[in-house]
């Protein structure tokens, strides 16, 4: 018989048994150590005295001699959870509980938090125990946004005063957003936004402020909304959705502060003066002048470039001489011929020809 926890492991090695049968759907943690108790768990074949024992990777863990069931995957659950409902596995005065409406087929679910019994709205449900805590618990940093209305007439300052908590009764209650939504008669619709979420927190808050809650609906835990979910209904959370969200391990990602985030380096003052300056480019892409320069180019010729071994004088561009044209000889004019009128010699050369033969048919004047 397995008698210490120190005869299995160190306290940082393994894993509780209570919770890794808790984990397996078997039962709850708390049923899991009645199990303990009663002797009906073995690990490797030795009987278990006490639930304070770690089970170490490799180990054979059996329950009435059985294998626990595979490890299901963590799974989320949004439930709308309405009036009159309990938050528990059972009553005592025989009142309903969550698990008697819930539909069949679901694994073992646990709550995420509590709601009131006459509380309703968006409830979390959870197949594994540690992310439970791990949604609980205000390190989070995740909101619990709700909707009220309360009887009586509530003061705007009083509401803002709650924004640096308040202590009641000797509980200090931490910040909250309060906020004036409508007045209808002798009630008030008001929307409160908190971090922590004690127990009745906001109905004790609220009657601290001289008013009486009469409908209490939460409408967001973190980034769980409560939406269009009717009430009893239930809707499981996209496998996505829960590692984007879980996925660190610590709860909700939160944006950097404007202060805390790196700036951009600005460029080197010695860098930018010895930079050169870019010559304008066409839309084609290729360098290109202004019309101003093209016209003073086609008055004086392109500028010679000074390759880098010249010095700082410029050279002259190299003038071509310009070849000299001789005049075209003056055509003589033919007189009249000898002959007949008709003849080809009284008519010349060229007056014989129709229009538009010979190389001078295009010239004009």
């Amino acid at each position: 018989m397995i008698k210490s926890p120190q005869a299995v492991a160190p306290p940082d090695a393994g894993e509780r048994v209570a919770k890794v049968i808790a984990r397996s759907g078997l039962c709850s943690r708390r049923e899991a150590e009645t199990l303990i108790a009663q002797g009906r768990v073995e690990i490797d074949g030795e009987t278990l005295s006490g639930p304070a024992i770690n089970l170490r990777p490799g180990q054979r863990l059996t329950v009435d001699g059985e294998l626990l069931p595979a490890l299901e995957p963590v799974r989320l659950f949004r439930y709308h959870k309405p009036r009159g409902v309990l938050v528990a596995a059972c009553d005592l005065r025989g009142r309903p509980t969550i698990y008697d409406r819930l539909p069949l087929g679901l694994p073992r679910l646990m709550p995420v938090g509590r709601l009131d019994y006459n509380s309703e709205g968006l409830l979390l449900l959870t197949n594994d125990g540690s992310m439970k805590r791990r949604l609980e618990l205000p390190a989070t940093g995740w909101r619990r946004r709700y909707r009220v209305r309360v009887h009586g007439r509530p003061q705007t300052e009083a509401l803002e005063g709650l924004a640096g908590g308040v202590v009641i009764e000797e509980v200090a209650y931490g910040p909250i957003e309060a906020k004036l939504d409508e007045q209808r008669g002798a009630n008030a619709w008001l929307t409160f936004s908190l971090r922590e979420g004690k127990n009745r927190e906001i109905r004790k808050v609220c009657e601290h402020l001289g008013l009486a809650v009469n409908r209490l609906i939460r409408l967001a835990y973190g980034p769980f909304q409560l939406g269009g979910l009717a009430r009893d209904e239930v809707e499981e959370v996209p496998a996505k959705v829960i590692g984007e969200q879980l996925g660190d391990g610590s709860g909700p990602k939160r944006r950097k502060p404007e202060s805390a985030r790196p700036k951009k380096a600005a460029p080197r003052a010695a860098e930018s003066q010895i930079a050169e300056p870019k010559t304008p480019q066409r839309a084609g892409g290729k360098a290109g002048r202004s019309a101003k320069d093209k016209a003073l180019v086609k008055r004086t010729g392109p500028k010679p470039t000074p390759s880098k071994a010249t010095s700082a004088k410029a050279i002259p561009a190299k003038q071509t001489p310009a070849k000299p044209t001789s005049p075209k000889p003056a055509r003589a004019r033919q007189g009249p011929q000898p002959g007949p009128r008709n003849s080809p010699e009284r008519r010349g050369p060229d007056r014989g020809k129709t229009a538009g033969s010979g190389r001078h048919a295009n010239r004009r004047g």
